[in-house]
C-alpha cells in the first residue's frame, strides 16, 4: 500500500511537476483515507462503497463541503493514476458526488420513526437478536459504524450499563437507556456464544460467518430493516448518530455533555445540532402560530 501512495508522490513531483503544496494537500487526503480504511482492506482494493462510508464520515466529523469535495477529487486523481499505470483494473470512484457548497444539514429520523426501526428485528432466532442489540446499542450511544464493529465484550459493562469506545482521540464511557441494555444483555448472554466462529473471537458483534461485523454488513442489516419498516427517508449509519445528537439536545442536553458522548474534538461539529434543532423549532413556530 505504502509503495502505491509513495509511487504516485513520485509521479506527482517527477512527471507531473506539482507544485509542493499540491503534492502536499493530494497525500495528506490519500494518506487520510488509507489510515481509515479497515485493516484488512488494501487501498488498491478500496471499493465504491468505501469510497462513500469515507466521504460520509468526513461530514459527519463536521468537515466542509469544500475539503468533503477535494478530497474526492484527490481520491478520483490517484485512482486514475493506479488504473492508468496497470495497478488496478478499474477505479472505485465513480458516480460519487458531493455538494461542493454550503454544508447542507443531515437528516434525522423523528421519534415515531426510531421506534418503527428499532421494534424491526424479530427476537425469535439470533440473528434477531443480535440485530437488534446493534441498532439499540447504535441509537442509545451516537457511536461511529466504525467505532461499534470495532467493540469488544471487554468494552462492555453490563453491570454498570455502558460500553466504552475507543474513538479516534480518546476512550469514552457511554451510558445505555434500559431497553439498549436488556437487547445487549440477551445476546451476550443467549446468543453471542452460539454465533462466534471461534472460542477466543474478542468481537462484540459478528456475522453469519462468526467473525466480527463489517460496516458493509452493518449497513446492509440497516438498509434492510429501511425496508420492513417502510421508512421513506433514507437512512444510513450516520442518520442513527445524527438522530441521537438531535434527539438529546431536544431533550435539554448541554452543548458541552453532547460533544463528550459524540468523541468530537471540536465543539463546532457538535454546534451543528444546535441548528438543526433551531430549524426545527422555526419550522414549527411558522406552522403553528397564528401570526406567522
Amino acid at each position: 500500500m505504502l509503495d502505491l501512495i509513495c509511487a504516485y508522490e513520485n509521479y506527482l513531483s517527477k512527471v507531473k511537476q506539482a507544485s509542493s503544496n499540491t503534492v502536499a494537500s493530494y497525500m495528506r487526503d490519500i494518506r487520510q483515507f488509507a489510515g481509515w480504511l479497515p485493516k484488512d482492506v488494501a487501498i488498491q482494493d478500496a471499493s465504491q462503497l468505501n469510497i462513500s462510508e469515507y466521504l460520509s464520515h468526513l461530514e459527519d466529523e463536521g468537515r466542509s463541503g469544500a475539503t468533503v469535495s477535494r478530497s474526492l477529487a484527490s481520491l478520483k486523481n490517484f485512482y486514475g493514476y493506479l488504473v492508468s499505470s496497470g495497478f488496478v483494473e478499474k477505479t472505485p470512484v465513480f458516480d460519487i458526488h458531493v455538494d461542493r457548497g454550503e454544508k447542507k444539514l443531515p437528516q434525522i429520523l423523528t421519534g415515531h420513526e426510531i421506534e418503527l426501526l428499532l421494534s424491526q428485528p424479530s427476537n425469535l432466532d439470533a440473528k434477531g437478536c443480535r440485530d437488534k442489540a446493534m441498532l439499540e446499542v447504535m441509537y442509545a450511544t451516537g457511536i461511529r459504524v466504525s467505532e461499534l464493529i470495532e467493540l469488544n465484550v471487554d468494552d462492555v459493562n453490563l453491570d454498570l450499563g455502558i460500553i466504552k469506545c475507543a474513538g479516534t482521540k480518546k476512550t469514552r464511557a457511554i451510558p445505555l437507556y434500559p431497553g439498549a441494555l436488556r437487547a445487549l444483555s440477551v445476546y451476550l448472554r443467549d446468543i453471542r456464544e452460539t454465533m462466534i466462529a471461534s472460542g477466543d473471537e474478542t468481537a462484540l458483534f459478528v456475522n453469519i460467518s462468526g467473525v466480527r461485523m463489517s460496516r458493509q454488513g452493518f449497513w446492509k442489516i440497516l438498509k434492510h430493516y429501511q425496508s420492513t419498516a417502510h421508512i421513506e427517508k433514507e437512512i444510513t449509519p450516520h442518520t442513527l448518530r445524527h438522530s441521537f445528537a438531535v434527539h438529546l439536545l431536544e431533550n435539554g442536553a448541554d452543548l458541552g455533555s453532547l460533544q463528550e458522548l459524540m468523541g468530537h474534538s471540536d465543539i463546532s461539529s457538535t454546534q451543528m445540532y444546535t441548528h438543526m434543532v433551531n430549524q426545527k423549532l422555526k419550522s414549527v413556530y411558522e406552522k403553528c402560530h397564528p401570526k406567522a
